[in-house]
C-alpha cells in the first residue's frame, strides 16, 4: 500500500495487539493517520506470546513460548516497521533474530531420522545420504517446484486483496490463474508432492504444513505446498528471548512514531450510526472516536462489539492443540534426539487426520508431535531445560469432549509414547501448565483452536471471510480468520491488507473524517 503521508490524518482504532494488528497500526502510522492500538492483554503479541511460568514447588521461573513457536518470512515484520521508518537492518537488530538450522527434524516410526537443513544443497545433501541418490533428486526438483508455486502465488492471491469477484476475471489474475494450473496446484498435495518424491516418509516432511491449515494433505489443494516452502524452502528464524519479543518490538516502534497503545483495555463496543462505524467504547466507559475501526480479533468477538449476530455461513476451523509445558534435568535431556522443532512421527498418517477432522473426532491412537527445544538456538543458564510437546487433537466442534478432565490421563499417555521412541526420562517432565481445547476456548478463540479458520476450498483464498465488514462501510478486520489466513506470514499480510481497505475507504470518500473531535 501506499504510504504517503496525508495532510489530513483518519483516526483509526486497531482492536487486538496481536501481529496483524500491530501490522495494520504500522502501516497507517507510517502513512500519517491518528493510530489507537488497544488491548485486552497485558503483553502485545496475540498468540505469538512468550510467558514465564514458575514451579510451584521450588519458584524457579522459566521462558516458554506458549504460542507460535515457527517464524518463517520474517521480511513481513521487516516491512512493517520500515512503513515506519526503521530500516530493516535495525529491525533484526531489535528482534536479535538468528536462523533456527536445521529448520527441523523429522523422525520416522522405522527408526529412521532426516534432518531438514537450511539450505537446498544441504537438505538434498542430507536426503541423498540417508535415502538414496534418486530421492535427493526428487527433492531437489520438488523444492524448485515449491519456489515457483510461491512466487505465482504470494503477490497475486497472498498478499492482494480483491474488491470485488470480477477481479478474479481480470487479465493479471488469469494469467496467475493459468500458470498455477499448469504448474499442478489445483492438484492434491500429497500426489502432487508424490510426483517429485516417492518415498512416503518424504512426502509427510512436504505435508504435514497442511494440518496448521486445517485440511489433511491428501484432500487439501497443492497450493499449500506454499506452506513448506516458507519454512522449508525459506527457513525458519528466532528471536533470542522468546517469540514475544516480535509484539514487544513491533509496539515499541510504533509509540516511537506516534502511535498509541493501550495494553490491558478491553473494548466493549463498536459504535455504528447507519452504515458508519463512529468509535469504540472501553471497559471503563471512555469512548474512542473513530473515522475507522480495525478489529484484529475472531469474527464472534466482532459481531458481540456491534451487540449483534453477524449472519451467514457457518466456519469450519482447523484442529486444536494439546500442548504440554514443562522441564527437564539437562542430565536426562541431553542424550535425546532431535533439535530446536522435532517432528516425531507416528506409524499412521491418513488414520491421524481422520482422527483429527472427522466428526466425531478423538484424540490420535498414533500420534504424532512438534517438540520445542528453544535451547538449541537460545540457551539458558540452570541445570533444567524447557520443553514445549505439541500433539494436534480435534477442535470442539468435532470432538466436544471433557478436556479437564481428560487432561492427566491424555499427558501421560503423550509423555509415555515419547518414552518409547527415545526421549528416555521424558515421563518425568515437570509439567508447568498444559493447554488444550477447553484452555483455548477459554481465551476466546472460536472452536478452541488457535489455528483458526480451515482453508477449505470454500474458506480460501477471495472465498474466506471478507475483511471489509458487510454493511458497514468503515469496519474492517485483520487475523486468521480472515484473508489470507492462518499463521505468522498470512497474519501479517492480513494487517496490511486491512490497511489498504482503509486506505482505499478514504480516498474514495467512503468515510469521511470528521474534523473538531
Amino acid at each position: 500500500m501506499n504510504t504517503t503521508r496525508t495532510s489530513r490524518p483518519a483516526r483509526v482504532v486497531v482492536i487486538g495487539a496481536g501481529l496483524s494488528g500491530l501490522s495494520a497500526a504500522a502501516t497507517l502510522t507510517g502513512a500519517g493517520h491518528d493510530v489507537t492500538v488497544i488491548d485486552a492483554a497485558g503483553a502485545p503479541g496475540g498468540l505469538v506470546r512468550t510467558e514465564t511460568l514458575t514451579d510451584p514447588d521450588t519458584g524457579e521461573a522459566y521462558r516458554f513460548d506458549t504460542g507460535a513457536t515457527v517464524l518463517t518470512m520474517p521480511e513481513l515484520i521487516d516491512d512493517a516497521l520500515t512503513a515506519l521508518g526503521v530500516p530493516p537492518v535495525e529491525t533484526r537488530q531489535r528482534l536479535r533474530l538468528v536462523d533456527v538450522d536445521p529448520s527441523y527434524v523429522a523422525r520416522f516410526a522405522d527408526g529412521t531420522d532426516l534432518t531438514v537443513a537450511r539450505g537446498t544443497e544441504q537438505l538434498v545433501s542430507a536426503v541423498t545420504a540417508g535415502f538414496g541418490a534418486e530421492a535427493g533428486r526428487g527433492v531437489r526438483d520438488l523444492t524448485d517446484w515449491l519456489a515457483r508455486l510461491h512466487a505465482a502465488e504470494f503477490d497475486r492471491f497472498i498478499d492482494h486483496n480483491f474488491a470485488r469477484p470480477t477481479d478474479l476475471l481480470n487479465r493479471r489474475t488469469l494469467r496467475a490463474t493459468a500458470e498455477l494450473i499448469a504448474m499442478g496446484a489445483t492438484r492434491r498435495l500429497t500426489p502432487a508432492v508424490a510426483r517429485h518424491v516417492k518415498d512416503e516418509r518424504l512426502q509427510r516432511v512436504f505435508t504435514f504444513q497442511s494440518l496448521y491449515a486445517g485440511v489433511p494433505p491428501h484432500r487439501a489443494a497443492a497450493i499449500y505446498g506454499v506452506i513448506a516452502h516458507m519454512d522449508i524452502g525459506l527457513g525458519v528464524s528466532y528471536p533470542l528471548g522468546g517469540m514475544g519479543r516480535i509484539g514487544t518490538v513491533m509496539i515499541d516502534a510504533l509509540g516511537a512514531a506516534g502511535a498509541t497503545v493501550a495494553l490491558s483495555t478491553r473494548a466493549a463496543a463498536i459504535h455504528r450510526d447507519g452504515h458508519t462505524v463512529t468509535g469504540v467504547t472501553l471497559a471503563d466507559g471512555e469512548v474512542l472516536p473513530a473515522d475507522a475501526v480495525i478489529a484484529a480479533t475472531p469474527i464472534a468477538t466482532v459481531s458481540g462489539l456491534l451487540g449483534s449476530r453477524r449472519g451467514g455461513r457457518r466456519v469450519r476451523h482447523s484442529p486444536s492443540a494439546f500442548v504440554i509445558h514443562g522441564v527437564i534435568d539437562r542430565a536426562v535431556s541431553q542424550t535425546w534426539p532431535g533439535h530446536h522443532h522435532t517432528v516425531d512421527f507416528g506409524a499412521a498418517w491418513a488414520e491421524t487426520f481422520d482422527d483429527l477432522t472427522r466428526f466425531p473426532g478423538r484424540p490420535m491412537r498414533d500420534p504424532s508431535f512438534l517438540i520445542t527445544r528453544p535451547e538449541f538456538t537460545d540457551p539458558t543458564p540452570g541445570s533444567r531445560e524447557v520443553i514445549s510437546i505439541l500433539a494436534p487433537c480435534p477442535n470442539l466442534a468435532v470432538a466436544d469432549l471433557p478436556w479437564t478432565a481428560l487432561t492427566d490421563g491424555y499427558m501421560a499417555e503423550c509423555l509415555h509414547t515419547l518414552a518409547g521412541r527415545g526421549y528416555h526420562g521424558i515421563d518425568g517432565l515437570r509439567v508447568l501448565r498444559v493447554d488444550h481445547p477447553g484452555t483455548w476456548a477459554a481465551g476466546g478463540l472460536p472452536d478452541g483452536t488457535p489455528f483458526g479458520a480451515a482453508h477449505t476450498i470454500g474458506q480460501t483464498g477471495p472465498l474466506r471471510t471478507p475483511n471489509r465488514w458487510p454493511g458497514l462501510s468503515n469496519l474492517f478486520v485483520a487475523g486468521s480468520a480472515t484473508i489470507p489466513g492462518v499463521g505468522i506470514p498470512p497474519v501479517l499480510v492480513s494487517g496490511r491488507l486491512a490497511a489498504a481497505r482503509v486506505a482505499e475507504a478514504l480516498a474514495s470518500g467512503r468515510v469521511h473524517r470528521r474534523i473538531g473531535r
